[in-house]
């Protein structure tokens, strides 16, 4: 079965990001077209790209990145679990894009993000651009969830219909992408 990473961009104390994930991690076990894998950027803990050598060589000096390269490397497909920073993309996340390129190539991204009225569309839409640079797939199917803090209580998430359906959607959609794709990476 393919691997699904399932990627929490947000690392600041009280974020909304793992308890939205967790939620979403439990879509897409219960889906099973994948072997689902939560990643916590805040765990993985990447330090400010410190590599000396351009991400396109592999030509990686330090473990950490040797560690990120091989968990990015057996994923097939992405889900992306993101706030809005200033109406763009955590810059934890971009950071860890930015430390990759080929381990990145022909997989398909998804999206699940959160915010205040936008639903974090508008750090969706910036970090497309960065993804299709790294010859990913973002796909138009995704998870938006405007006003996020009326869906956590205690540290949970809790979904409605609508949530669970795009959820669905967009794993139905991950796991066609992801047979396209399974030509180009081989």
């Amino acid at each position: 079965m393919p691997t699904l990473s399932i990627i929490v961009a947000s690392t600041r104390e009280g974020r909304a990001g793992l308890p939205v994930a967790e939620w979403f991690f439990s879509r897409a076990q219960a889906h099973g077209r994948f072997d689902v894998e939560l990643i916590d950027l805040k765990e993985v803990d990447l330090p400010l790209l410190d590599e000396p050598n351009h991400p396109r060589f592999q030509n990686y000096q330090h473990e950490h990145t040797r560690q990120w390269s091989a968990r990015i490397q057996r994923s097939d497909a992405f889900v992306f679990v993101t706030p809005e920073y200033n109406y763009g993309p955590s810059p934890a996340l971009l950071n860890a894009l930015d430390y990759l390129s080929s381990e990145w190539h022909y997989k398909a991204a998804a999206f699940v993000s959160y915010g205040g009225i936008s639903g974090g569309t508008r750090a969706v839409q910036a970090t497309k651009l960065v993804v299709t640079t790294l010859k990913m797939v973002p796909l138009v199917e995704a998870v938006v969830i405007p006003f996020f803090s009326k869906h956590i209580e205690n540290g949970v998430f809790t979904s409605d219909d609508i949530l669970d359906k795009s959820a669905s959607l967009v794993l139905d959609e991950l796991a066609r992408w992801n047979d396209a794709l399974r030509a180009l990476r081989s």
